[in-house]
């Protein structure tokens, strides 16, 4: 080998180490940032023994990736319908807890089987009074908070379609610069690090399929098909829901003129923003449905036809008139029944039925008694059981709320623990060891001080046949 060989050799050789020392460094520094692959320097050795780099590439697992984002779709759609859960669940408590309109129930049932036995005790019929007053405040609370988490839905809603656009337009900027430096040979590593980033973000709200063509050139479509991203981004769009009441229809997600909420032939099926649509147009509906027809029932039992109405009535309309959705929240009690509004108690002993006012007179309570135990029909619309008596029902529907939000939880588990597994599986696959990382420094230190030697001996070797020329 010829010295000026060697000395190519030598050259190339240390312009090499120079170049993977500085990535290794770059490796480091990143080591604890999650959305950071570790980058390797790709060499290549010429036919005159010099080595030169010709790219930097990154560690990469597209199977493992896909994966992650899946699982984190899935996790944000399990955390907003848990979450929305937890909220409704405060009206509930268990059927213990004063709360829930079931435990309500049964206070004013235990009251009026005791009035009942008592009939001429005035605070006996106080009692049942402060218990009926109680449920209606229950179920007023219930159906508010109902309507507030729906609108709390919506409003998030519109929060992460927001966040979709902004997160679209980055991954726009950063794909048109992936595919221009691809094409031109640049390194686009840590461009590649972010567009990967962005889109775990935009993955969080919508579930996402991603096929990459030419150039590193992405096109995202939803999991339902509809296109997100090609070249340019989609516009997603959603007007919020400004006003909200029991027969509102909440308005829908769109993506390029494609609806992907509601009854669509395209629909997302994970991320976020599906969660929040189940907790606004399912969820929360069907408990509404079922707070309705606990105040229709309620109302129906105590009404039996007397001239006063029923000890239940309906803001807006006199007592024993027609049902609306949204009763739960219009529920009142009749002014005919409480002194403080210039009503008797006595009206619920006596009704029309006891014209001289009979002190010991009891028909009428055992009768509402009876009416109260009795099985009824119930809207299937509530989406539990359709017959059974008014307390049954009761306590179906605390069942099926708490049914729902155990299995809600045990969802958000399974799938918390299997995007941690995801992820630790692609940290390991493309993160940086640091262990690694600087067992490879050392490597390169000992090539780079070695390079540095034999430019040195060359160097010595020249100045030597200069001198014997000489």
């Amino acid at each position: 080998m010829s010295l000026s060989v060697a000395l190519n050799t030598a050259r190339s050789s240390l312009l090499t180490t120079s170049t993977q020392i500085a990535v290794s460094g770059a490796n480091t520094s990143g080591a604890l940032d999650p959305s950071y692959s570790r980058k390797i320097a790709m060499s290549v050795t010429a036919g005159d023994g010099s080595v030169r780099i010709v790219s930097i590439g990154r560690a990469a697992d597209t199977s493992l990736y896909y994966r992650m984002l899946d699982a984190t779709s899935r996790t944000a759609a399990s955390q907003a319908r848990l979450e929305g859960l937890d909220k409704l669940h405060q009206t509930v408590g268990d059927t213990e807890d004063a709360r829930s309109p079931a435990a309500r129930l049964g206070k004013l049932l235990d009251a009026l089987n005791q009035y009942a036995n008592a009939p001429q005790d005035k605070v006996l019929a106080g009692q049942v009074l402060s218990q009926a007053s109680g449920l209606v405040t229950t179920l007023n609370e219930a159906a508010k908070t109902v309507t507030t988490t729906r609108q709390e839905a919506d409003a998030e809603i519109a929060k992460s379609v927001s966040r979709v656009n902004d997160l679209l337009s980055q991954f726009e900027e950063l794909n048109r610069a992936v595919v221009k430096g691809t094409a031109t040979g640049a390194d686009v590593t840590d461009l590649l690090d972010k567009r990967d980033m962005v889109l775990a973000q935009i993955s969080e709200e919508i579930g996402v399929n991603v096929v990459t063509r030419e150039n590193n050139d992405m096109v995202l479509y939803t999991d339902g098909g509809v296109t997100l991203f090609e070249t340019s981004a989609r516009k997603v769009e959603f007007t919020p829901t400004l006003v909200y009441g029991a027969t509102t229809v909440g308005n829908q997600v769109v993506i390029d003129g494609v609806p992907v909420t509601g009854n669509t032939t395209m629909p997302l099926r994970s991320g976020r923003i599906v969660g929040l649509m189940e907790v606004r147009d399912v969820t929360t509906v069907a408990y509404q449905n079922q707070l309705d027809e606990i105040a229709r029932a309620v109302i129906d039992i105590f009404d039996t036809g007397t001239a006063a109405g029923g000890l239940f009535t309906q803001v807006g309309l006199p007592a024993g008139g027609g049902l609306r959705p949204g009763l739960a929240a219009d529920i009142r009690i009749n002014a005919a029944y409480d002194p403080d509004q210039g009503g008797s108690l006595d009206e619920l002993r006596d009704g029309d039925t006891n014209p001289t006012g009979e002190a010991s007179y009891s028909a009428r309570l055992f009768e509402l008694i009876d009416r109260f135990n009795a099985t009824r029909g119930f809207d299937p619309a509530a989406g539990i059981q359709t017959s059974g008596s008014l307390v049954d029902f009761s306590s179906s529907s605390v069942g099926w709320l708490e049914a729902r939000r155990s299995s809600a939880q045990t969802d958000a588990a399974y799938q918390e623990t299997v995007l941690a597994r995801a992820s630790d599986a692609l940290s390991t696959a493309t993160g940086v060891n640091l262990d690694d990382e600087l067992a490879l420094q050392l490597q390169l230190e000992r090539s780079y001080s070695a390079a540095s030697r034999l430019i040195a001996v060359i160097d010595e070797m020249l100045r030597s046949l200069l001198e014997a020329v000489r």
